[in-house]
């Protein structure tokens, strides 16, 4: 099957209107993401939720959905960049525009998500997290763009399939080059000086190769709806077929095999655990399969839950930072009128009397998303308008 890879300009117009899939898919994620984080903030659990031998497949499935939001995110934003070079013609300023908004992005990550994510005011400990990795990744794609097309996909696919060979490599076997290797493939904490400590959570050649590839999507998205569908259909089945078959022989593409557990459902969840940190080549195959197949039916998505996903979709960035501090205050309140725990975000780590069972997380997570559609809503009117939001 022949397919459309081109460069920007080839397209024309055929960008003047957003595509409705691509922000409905994207709304999606971030509402995903947000159950992943109200989990955090009010889940009485204080261990991992995919460790098999002490959760339950309900708290698994919770955590394990979650797994698509930051593969099918930057991939997506990828995808976006191609499209804003389809509108604006002109590959430097797209340039100019993902080297100068990644750089940005990177710095909300070591800044907003830091004193989120690290409990540390002082910023004594730096998050290389999501938005880290996002701006890293845009960065990298600033000069990526130049390339022809075919060659930005193979790059793309190339850091996905092949960097877990080198998963025994660690920060201690590369010398000097320690540090950049842990925030390049490894993960593992770096010290920077005596009083200052990166943890790179996310490390950058798998999101590098996932954002390169969403880029080459871009082209595939402005298809005929007809071929699209196909195209995109076969592919996610595709990659799905092949996270089965991998999986299944235990050989590569994730560090954990999975094993024959207890019961026929704790197999199939030890089957479908693979490692995000850092993204294994199959933890992309089982996430952005399926996103793939789903992507060109979503635009029948109509109504209230269409409406929603469209607007969190077209403002992921401002959704991001403001989902984070409403969870953390709203979690502050409430264990202060509980008077369970005065400041549990204020320490590293919950007391063990602290959070609630799933079914009051799922409802708080409704709340949240329930109240962030009209701040978003407001924010998408009040930006167009405003050039410099574009940022935001």
């Amino acid at each position: 099957m022949n397919i459309p890879f081109a460069n920007p300009s080839q397209h024309g117009n055929q960008t003047g209107h957003r595509l409705i899939a691509v922000d409905i898919l994207r709304g999606l994620v971030m509402v995903l993401m947000t159950l992943d984080h109200t989990r955090d903030f009010f889940s009485n659990i204080i261990y991992d939720p995919t460790d098999l031998t002490k959760t339950s497949a309900g708290l698994f499935l919770t955590r394990w959905i979650t797994h698509y939001c930051a593969p099918v995110f930057i991939f997506l934003a990828g995808t976006s960049a191609y499209l804003s070079g389809i509108r604006h013609h002109d590959r430097r300023r797209l340039g100019i525009y993902l080297f100068s908004r990644g750089l940005w992005i990177a710095f909300l990550g070591i800044s907003f998500e830091s004193l989120i994510w690290c409990y540390t005011a002082d910023f004594s400990e730096l998050s290389g997290a999501v938005l880290w990795a996002i701006g890293w990744s845009m960065m990298t794609l600033a000069g990526l763009i130049y390339l022809p097309l075919p060659a930005v996909v193979g790059i793309g696919l190339l850091l996905i399939s092949t960097h877990n060979l080198f998963d025994g490599l660690k920060m201690t076997d590369m010398g000097g080059f320690g540090p950049l290797w842990a925030v390049l493939h490894s993960g593992e904490t770096v010290h920077l000086t005596n009083k200052l400590v990166l943890h790179p959570y996310y490390p950058l050649i798998p999101w590098i190769g996932v954002m390169a590839t969403g880029y080459g999507c871009g082209a595939l998205v402005l298809d005929k709806p007809q071929r699209q569908r196909q195209v995109l259909s076969w592919l996610g089945f595709v990659m799905v077929a092949v996270f089965v078959l991998f999986r299944y022989r235990n050989q590569y593409g994730d560090p954990q095999p999975w094993s024959h557990q207890q019961s026929v459902t704790f197999t199939l969840l030890s089957f479908i655990n693979c490692e995000k940190y850092p993204p294994s080549l199959l933890y992309l195959l089982m996430t952005l399969g399926p996103a793939l197949a789903l992507l060109p039916w979503l635009e029948s998505v109509t109504g209230r839950p269409g409406k929603w996903l469209v607007i969190f979709g077209r403002e992921p960035l401002f959704f991001y930072l403001l989902h984070l501090p409403m969870l953390v205050f709203l979690a502050l309140g409430w264990a202060w009128m509980a008077e369970d725990y005065p400041i549990p975000l204020l320490l590293p780590g919950f007391p063990q009397a602290y959070g609630y069972d799933l079914p009051i997380v799922y409802l708080i997570w409704a709340g949240v998303v329930a109240a962030l559609y009209p701040l978003c809503r407001w924010y998408h009117g009040f930006k167009q308008q405003r050039q410099w939001l574009k940022y935001i």
